[in-house]
């Protein structure tokens, strides 16, 4: 499915870009078919516990205006964007973005 290639290749490239990747770099990925409702789910985390600009990212419409850049890709497929803190032991450790995409 080219659609989750893309998707996927975006959430991890603004991971390793924007979520201040510690040594050694891990990026967790997760990938999941929504049975109930026909929906993938794609989840990256990272180490860097806020996500600036978000709202902007998550409400862009999926109409290209120049040249389609990083997490545009999920409003142009038709997807919805959410993203979490990521907490282990009750201690702040990044965040979880997470991609919805309609399967076709």
């Amino acid at each position: 499915m080219d659609i989750a290639a893309r998707v996927t290749d975006k959430l991890v490239d603004n991971a390793v870009k924007h979520g201040k990747i510690s040594a050694p770099a891990h990026v967790a990925l997760r990938m999941a078919v929504i049975p109930e409702t026909h929906e993938l789910m794609i989840e990256v985390d990272d180490a860097y516990p806020d996500f600036p600009g978000f709202d902007e990212v998550a409400n862009q419409t999926g109409e290209a205006r120049g040249t389609p850049t990083g997490l545009w890709w999920v409003a142009h497929y038709r997807g919805r964007l959410s993203w979490d803190v990521k907490s282990v032991d009750r201690e702040t450790v990044g965040k979880t973005v997470q991609a919805i995409l309609p399967i076709t």
